[in-house]
């Protein structure tokens, strides 16, 4: 095929388009599979969270209950000698149980593992992968 001097070859043209829009492709089912990753990990995330929540709702409520009516026991027990007392200790006791109970939550919720971890991790390899961009 001769080329005029004016006039760009046509398949040179139409392939660079293919190119072109071949890599446009690949990026968009490239952003399209990390979306649909991170989508799942926030659903599994709203599902752990809502699972931690119901199971550490009844937890509490289970041991308020059982505490409440085990303090109770131990008023009625020393009504007559010591009421005051075994009351005052009651509420020290529960005081500390509440300050481990908060101690332990905050050192859980510290450990606890990054929410879009492998989303970044494959965003990073990405970058790695396409290099800097200038």
């Amino acid at each position: 095929m001769i080329e005029s001097p004016g006039r760009p070859a046509e398949p040179r043209l139409s392939g660079f388009l293919n190119s072109v829009g071949q890599l446009a492709m690949t990026a968009l089912e490239m952003a399209h599979t990390r979306l649909e990753l991170a989508f799942l990990e926030l659903q599994e995330g709203l599902e752990s969270l809502v699972s931690l929540v119901l199971w550490g709702a009844i937890a509490v409520l289970a041991a308020f209950m059982g505490l409440l009516f085990g303090g109770l026991a131990l008023i009625f027990a020393f009504w007559d000698t010591h009421r005051i007392l075994v009351a005052v200790l009651l509420m020290v006791g529960f005081l500390l149980l509440a300050t481990l109970a908060a101690w332990a939550a905050l050192a859980k919720v510290q450990l606890q593992r990054n929410l879009f971890g492998a989303t970044l991790g494959e965003l990073a390899k990405d970058r790695t992968i396409v290099g800097p961009v200038p």
